[in-house]
């Protein structure tokens, strides 16, 4: 396939797009997985799509602050909520996750029905929104990451669970208006799945996966 310079001009924001939410997603991603809590991955991207869905409704600029806060808020609350419930009834943990997506699944269709554009706005939550990005947010998000990377890595040992689940919900809430709700489940869970039965540096293996996962999402776009 040949890329014109036009072409390129729309497409490379998807690219950098693409590698920033797998490189940080890659390593929450085999957390996710050797806690055995993907639901929970699942449920509180969700409720950070309520929460755009929410400031959208509220009329608010999609990339406004206010719709950042909105989302980041819904996404810790989830994840304070789900720590809790995990410590406070181990043995239906799985069944609170389930009722959490369900409702906020529903909640987002409800709100979405009231809105003139609803159809083409969970598209772009489900899908994401890959040739419609703007190029000037990047930095920002870029720099995000890498707080969260920086905070995971530096200081996984003292972040403990609850530390876990706020880095998560705050890398959620970006990636799932970067690439949409489906596109970051797979970037989570792709090399994490590749590399399960590699503990042996297993993270250097799959970092090689990132560029790849971030050029399939790309040509998908």
């Amino acid at each position: 396939m040949i890329v014109d310079a036009a072409e390129w001009g729309i497409l490379w924001p998807a690219l950098i797009a693409g590698l920033l939410v797998t490189a940080t997603h890659v390593p929450l991603g085999m957390q996710v997985l050797d806690r055995g809590i993907v639901f929970i991955d699942l449920a509180i991207a969700q409720v950070a799509a309520l929460g755009v869905i929410v400031a959208d409704y509220a009329g608010w600029s999609p990339t406004g602050i206010a719709v950042q806060i909105a989302a980041l808020s819904a996404a810790l609350l989830c994840a304070m909520l789900l720590t809790w419930t995990d410590h406070r009834w181990p043995q239906v943990q799985e069944a609170i996750i389930g009722v959490v997506f369900v409702i906020a699944s529903s909640a987002a269709i409800l709100v979405l029905a009231k809105n003139p554009h609803g159809s083409e706005n969970l598209k772009d939550l489900l899908s994401g929104r890959s040739c419609g990005l703007n190029p000037s947010r990047l930095p920002f998000d870029a720099l995000f990451y890498g707080v969260i990377l920086f905070l995971w890595f530096g200081f996984r040992e003292r972040l403990g669970r609850i530390g876990f689940y706020v880095l998560f919900g705050c890398a959620v809430t970006v990636s799932v208006q970067l690439v949409g709700l489906f596109s970051r489940l797979q970037h989570a869970c792709r090399a994490a799945l590749a590399t399960f039965y590699s503990r042996r540096l297993r993270l250097i293996k799959a970092i090689p996966r990132c560029p790849g996962y971030a050029a399939v999402w790309w040509f998908q776009s």
